[in-house]
Parts: C-alpha cells; structure tokens; sequence
C-alpha cells in the first residue's frame, strides 16, 4: 500500500523554529491523505502525538475508522520505557501496526549491545500487542551498523524503515543503501533527490526533487525491495526547499505529493 508520510509536509505542520501562523493538525492530515486519494497515513515525529490534544487524538481515531485510513506512527529515540509505552497505548487506539523509529543520540550512546538488550525487553509486549518496530536508516548511523542492531532482535517484532536517500549523508549512495537494507526492511520511505552544482563552483548540494525528477532508480528500487510482494507499505516523503512565502510552500507540497502518487502509482497499487 502507498501511504503519505507527515514529514510531505514538513512546513505546512511546522518544524524547529519553522512554524506557521496555521499548523496542520491529525485531521489536516487525515484529509490531505484522502485528497491525494491514499489510505494511508505515516505520522512522524514533526507531528508528535504526544504533544496533541487529547481531543484531536479521539477525533482521529474515530475519523480514520469511519473513512478507512490506515495509520502508522512514528517517533525519534525508543529507550525511554514510558514514552515507547504511551506510543504502543496510541497504536491500540488507533490500530496501528508498525511504528517507525529513528534511532536519537541518547539510543547510539548506549552502544550497541546496550541497545540490543533494552529493545529485546519490549519484545514481548509488541509481540503480545501485534505491532512491529522499524528502524529508520537517518544521516548518522551507517546502514551497515543498522543491521547488526536489528540482527539480534526477533524479526517478528523488529525490522528496518528503508529509507532510499538518508544514507546520502553517511557516505552511501542510494542503490548500494537499499541493497544492504532490502532483505530487512519492513518499511519503505520514498523520495527523491539530485546533486547541484554551486555557482561558484564551491562544491555541490543534495537538493530534493519531486518523486521520478532526480536522481533515484524508482523501478530499480522496488525491484530490489519487493513491497507488494512482501507486505511493505511504502510511504511518500520529500525534501521540498523551505521559501519564506507560506502560501506557496503550502501549495508546492501539495504540487509534490500529487507528483509523488502519480510517479508511485505508475509502479505499485495505490
């Protein structure tokens, strides 16, 4: 299944000190995956539903049943018991089955067999509770050192967030970050991106592009991953440059998600 990732609208919700006169909200949300003609919805931790109103979260709960949307959630950092606990109280509610985790500074500093042993105790909960952890590949963390952590832990519980151009930063290209990745991911987040050349000729930049615009080998991608085959949902993200006018920004999103279904679907089921 295609589903859209809160982080398509990374301006429109706010992000650090980035935050619009009028934030999306859950429902805001809700019904720009509708728009889009998705039925699925990543939120991730621009849009921490910890930090919402209660209110907003029964809201969402009911209006996601009522229009058959699927919810996945996410957070950064997963050691803290009684946060990982609230978010596992969240996917009851809302019948999520997989978080998305990207791993924070305070996870790695415990090193890696001090992190195996504190996610081999949630094991059972998730296990007793149906849902699965992924392990989001981010700038800091090499794919290669991400695999060893997941490979000690119950598949059933654990996998990896593939996501195809994070792993930029951590010196991989993408086609070698999903190679090493693929036979673990339960995840998939896909975006797009492409190389430019400073004018001065100092250097280059990673600039996100539209979804088929850059760079990435989409079909080469999927091939590799395989999520239709193996039960993968894939979610639509992007790198959209920030620009100071919000009107704009907002409706440039909206422009690249549309792109972003449309280049999905020529591959996969919408």
């Amino acid at each position: 299944m295609i589903g859209l990732g809160s982080f398509s609208y990374r301006w429109s919700c706010g992000f650090k000190d980035r935050i619009p006169d009028r934030p999306l909200g859950l429902i805001d949300l809700l019904d720009r995956t509708e728009k889009a003609g998705l039925r699925l919805v990543q939120f991730a931790d621009n849009i921490p539903l910890h930090q919402r109103d209660e209110g907003e979260i029964r809201e969402l709960a009911s209006e996601a049943k009522s229009r058959g949307v699927a919810i996945e959630l996410g957070l950064a950092g997963v050691t803290d018991k009684a946060h990982l606990t609230a978010y596992l109280g969240y996917c009851a509610r809302l019948d999520c089955k997989l978080v998305r985790v990207s791993l924070d500074a305070e996870d790695l500093a415990k090193g890696r067999e001090g992190l195996v042993a504190e996610l081999k105790g949630f094991e059972k909960t998730l296990s007793d509770q149906g849902v699965r952890i992924a392990f989001e590949n981010h700038f800091s963390l090499a794919s290669s050192d991400l695999v060893s952590v997941v490979q000690q832990l119950n598949p059933d519980s654990y996998g990896v967030c593939l996501d195809v151009a994070n792993s930029i930063c951590a010196g991989e290209w993408p086609m070698e970050t999903v190679r090493i990745l693929a036979p673990f991911a339960i995840n998939l987040h896909l975006k797009d991106c492409s190389f430019a050349i400073d004018p001065y000729g100092v250097g280059f930049s990673v600039v996100g592009t539209p979804l088929g615009r850059g760079m990435l080998d989409v079909p080469a991608i999927l091939k590799l991953v395989r999520p239709e085959e193996r039960n993968i949902n894939t979610i639509l993200e992007h790198w959209l440059p920030w620009e100071a006018d919000a009107d704009q920004l907002s409706k440039r999103e909206d422009e690249w998600v549309a792109i972003g279904v449309k280049a999905a679907g020529i591959h996969l089921s919408v």
